[in-house]
C-alpha cells in the first residue's frame, strides 16, 4: 500500500535526499517536496508498461523522434520534482537520443499504469506535477478497466480512451540555446 511521509517545511524533501535513501525495492519518489514512497510493482503492471514501451519505441524509432524509457529512471524537474514515470518519452536532442537527464529539456510523454497503491497519486498530484511541467501528453493507464485517461497539456479535461490509442508526437523547437 502505498503511504506518505510528511516532513516539516523545514527537513522538506528533495531528490538529493531521496537518491540517498536504500535501495531496498520501494519506489521513492519527491512530489512537491514530500516524499511519496511505494512498493514494487506488480508483474501484471510490468507487462503492461512494457508492451506500450515496445510500441512507442517502434514509432519513435521509425519517425527518429526520440525514446521511451521505462522505470526505474528518474525525472528530475527540480530539487522538489523528482517522479519515476512507468514510462516516458524524451525527444531527440540535437539528432539523436539523449543519454543523461540532463540533456532532456521536457518530456513528450509520461505514462502512468494504475496500480491500488499509487492511483491516487497518479490521477491528481502526479498529473498536476507534470501538467506543471509542461509535459505534451500524460497518460494513466487502467488496465483493468482497459481505458486510458489522456490528458494534454493546457486542456483541462481527459479524453477517455476505450478502443484505440493512437500517439502522435508533437514536435518542439528546442529551448536550448545555439550561441558559441
Amino acid at each position: 500500500m502505498a503511504y506518505r511521509v510528511f516532513m516539516p517545511l523545514a527537513e522538506e524533501w528533495t531528490a538529493e535526499r531521496a537518491r540517498a535513501l536504500p535501495d531496498d525495492g520501494n519506489r521513492y519518489e519527491v512530489l512537491d517536496g514530500v516524499l511519496a514512497v511505494t512498493p514494487a510493482p506488480s508483474w501484471r503492471h510490468q507487462d503492461v508498461a512494457f508492451l506500450l514501451q515496445r510500441a512507442l519505441q517502434e514509432y519513435l524509432r521509425r519517425h527518429t523522434l526520440g525514446r521511451a524509457i521505462c522505470a526505474p529512471a528518474d525525472v528530475e524537474f527540480s530539487s522538489r520534482r523528482l517522479l519515476q514515470p512507468d514510462l516516458f518519452v524524451v525527444p531527440h536532442v540535437e539528432g539523436r537520443a539523449p543519454e543523461r537527464w540532463e540533456e532532456v529539456q521536457h518530456l513528450l510523454l509520461a505514462v502512468e499504469v494504475l496500480s491500488p497503491s499509487t492511483a491516487r497519486h497518479d490521477r491528481r498530484t502526479k498529473r498536476a506535477i507534470y501538467m506543471a511541467e509542461s509535459v505534451d501528453e500524460y497518460w494513466i493507464v487502467d488496465a483493468e478497466a482497459r481505458v486510458v485517461e489522456r490528458w494534454r497539456r493546457d486542456e483541462e479535461r481527459p479524453e477517455i480512451v476505450a478502443e484505440q490509442l493512437a500517439w502522435r508526437a508533437r514536435r518542439r523547437r528546442s529551448r536550448r540555446s545555439t550561441s558559441t
